[in-house]
């Protein structure tokens, strides 16, 4: 019998395995790195290992520190979660070897499907595997990562100019992503609809398919809206896909909860991979079969057997994941200090932050993931886009409003999304509409919480007060009064203005706004705000052609032979910041010369930091 489980992973996923190991009465041991020593997982776990280190290179890709952590902390079974080490089939033997419990798959399954390729080829479908190969009449071809998911070391190619560049990113994404740069090129299948299977098996011998998962909205290849079953496939493609899934799982002799993954298009099911571990999208099969997978994959590790038949699916579930990044810059990774995270008690929530936690650049920028369930599939989509909505988010900039756009899109609603959603429509959904009011409400209430505080002398009672703010990289004025029945403000009544709630009234319409302030930055509801001054400081101003750092990264890669004084064409990559396991690649504004190169190779920066001059031609 397992007592004690060390999950060799991070953030999210630890602590949702350590939620179920506490409801089983089972201790739980942490190991992190030095950038997560007060992270979420490390607090919750009974106890933590320290794996010396930032880089995942160092810290949770290192399987041999693992394993001795485990048996340091007197761990008799080691859970993978999912990414870095899930899917590392040398990982599990040395796991076994110490004499612990691995709760997954064999060895020799993980080996035989963690591969794309090989997996493949198991199931009859032959790669592209010699980019050499590849032709303008095979394009657009997709480069992915052998050993790893979550969209990490995938690149689509549709130059063929473009495609020793692609495959380059793609090791490295790969490398830093999973430890093993191995990737491989297949046809690309445009708009179709990304459909997979939740497996479950025993030792026995029973393998159960349990339902669809559709997670077609996609951006970078990482899945942001996943529901469970999927919608509108006909009953004969459901038990397809469900007899290929349990074949795969048999052709390995699989053990443990896996999921297989199938492009569905023109009504045919195309296998993509198999995965060897929880996916992230777990919880909506959880909801619909009213499961634990996590507490069932420590059954199986135990060696129990499931039930001849799983049990019956119920009712629709939608799970959005909750990212720190800007959809509108290129999906760019945000990080900083998350003050609040709330959301109505309707929804369930797995994180791995809390109240006051920070965002680092070294992990995933995945904050949480929010799961709604219901009887009807519009019932579950209804819920999750209105409890997003009323979330209380307040630190870096996330995808919020996109999912709850996204959630609301007439192409979703109605079950015809692909996994060419964003490419059509992201410009619409990201489009700013910050509430107009918001800005006059900040102000409001940051005159509030002074009245009464005024120094030696004040503004005529004819003059109005003006304060401008920072809205969506829009810059908006605003205009108040002091009088003696209170504040006033043109075309608007004001019923409260207090120091954390106001209260204004339009066309005979009342409106609350809750107010949170962090130094400058000010939430208003769902909009945030820069408070800017009065009087702008004098700034540094930087040349034209600069190139600002987008994140906070690292610099990993510097174009060959660039110097400075060398010339350069309008879109050449220059460098290659990496945030949060992505490459980013930084090009040339214009064609001309490079006159200043500051950013050099393996340095740290922090968003808005220059990189690089170009001047023009």
């Amino acid at each position: 019998m397992i007592t004690s489980v060390l999950v060799a992973n991070r953030g999210e996923i630890a602590c949702r395995v350590f939620r179920t190991c506490r409801a089983w009465g089972v201790r739980t041991v942490a190991v992190h790195s030095d950038a997560d020593a007060n992270a979420l997982h490390t607090r919750e776990a009974d106890a933590a290992v320290r794996l010396p280190g930032a880089a995942p290179a160092d810290t949770y890709l290192r399987g041999d520190l693992i394993v001795k952590a485990a048996v340091a902390a007197g761990a008799d079974a080691v859970h993978p979660g999912y990414g870095f080490l899930s899917e590392n089939a040398d990982f599990a033997r040395a796991v076994r070897d110490a004499g612990l419990v691995w709760i997954g798959p064999p060895p020799e399954a993980i080996e035989a499907m963690a591969s794309k390729t090989r997996a493949k080829e198991l199931m009859g479908v032959a790669p592209l595997t010699d980019a050499a190969l590849v032709t303008e009449a095979d394009l657009p071809v997709l480069v992915k990562a052998a050993a790893g998911g979550g969209g990490r070391g995938m690149r689509v190619v549709r130059r063929l100019a473009d495609l020793d560049a692609e495959l380059t990113a793609a090791r490295a994404e790969a490398t830093s992503a999973f430890g093993d740069g191995e990737v491989f090129v297949e046809p690309y299948l445009e708009n179709g609809r990304h459909v997979e299977v939740q497996i479950l098996a025993d030792s026995h011998g029973t393998v159960w398919a349990l339902g669809t998962r559709d997670c077609s909205l996609q951006r970078r290849h990482q899945k942001v809206i996943e529901e469970s079953p999927a919608p509108g496939l006909t009953p004969g493609l459901t038990a397809e896909l469900h007899d290929l899934a349990v074949r795969a799982a048999r052709a390995v002799d699989y053990v443990g909860a896996g999921t297989v993954e199938f492009l569905v298009a023109d009504g045919r099911a195309h296998f993509l991979e198999m995965n060897t571990r929880l996916q992230v999208e777990h919880p909506v099969t959880e909801a619909v079969f009213g499961i634990d997978l996590v507490a069932l994959q420590l059954r199986i590790a135990e060696g129990h057997a499931l039930e001849a038949d799983p049990p019956r699916a119920r009712g629709h579930a939608v799970e959005a994941r909750l990212y720190a990044e800007d959809p509108a810059s290129g999906w760019a990774p945000q990080t900083g200090r998350l003050h609040r995270l709330t959301v109505p008690d309707s929804i369930r929530l797995d994180t791995g932050y809390t109240d006051g936690d920070d965002i680092g650049v070294h992990y995933d920028p995945m904050l949480a993931k929010a799961v709604a369930h219901a009887p009807t599939r519009a019932e579950a989509v209804r819920r999750l886009a209105g409890a997003l909505e009323r979330a209380v988010i307040h630190g870096p900039v996330t995808n919020r409003d996109l999912l709850v756009r996204s959630l609301r899109h007439e192409e979703f609603t109605s079950g015809r999304m692909d996994t060419g959603f964003y490419d059509r429509h992201l410009a619409d959904l990201t489009r700013s509409a910050p509430d107009p009011l918001a800005p006059l409400a900040a102000a409001l209430a940051d005159a509030a919480t002074h009245a009464g505080r005024f120094g030696g002398w004040r503004n005529l009672p004819s003059q109005p007060q003006v304060k401008r703010y920072a809205v969506a990289g829009e810059e908006h004025e605003v205009r108040y009064h002091h009088t003696r029945d209170g504040l006033t403000a043109e075309g608007v009544h004001v019923v409260h203005a207090g120091l954390d709630r106001v209260v204004l009234e339009t066309d005979g319409v009342q409106r609350r706004f809750d107010i949170a302030r962090y130094g400058d930055r000010i939430h208003v509801n769902t909009t945030a705000l820069t408070a800017l001054p009065r009087f702008p400081d004098p700034t540094t101003q930087h040349a034209p052609g600069s190139l600002l750092a987008p994140m906070p990264g690292t610099v990993v890669r510097v174009a060959e032979g660039l110097t400075e004084g060398t010339t350069v064409q309008a879109g050449q990559p220059l460098l290659w910041l990496e945030a949060m396991k992505m490459e980013h690649r930084i090009t040339a504004p214009v064609t001309g010369r490079l006159t200043a190169l500051p950013a050099g190779l393996g340095r740290q920066v922090e968003m808005g930091a220059l990189l690089a001059v170009v001047e023009s031609d």
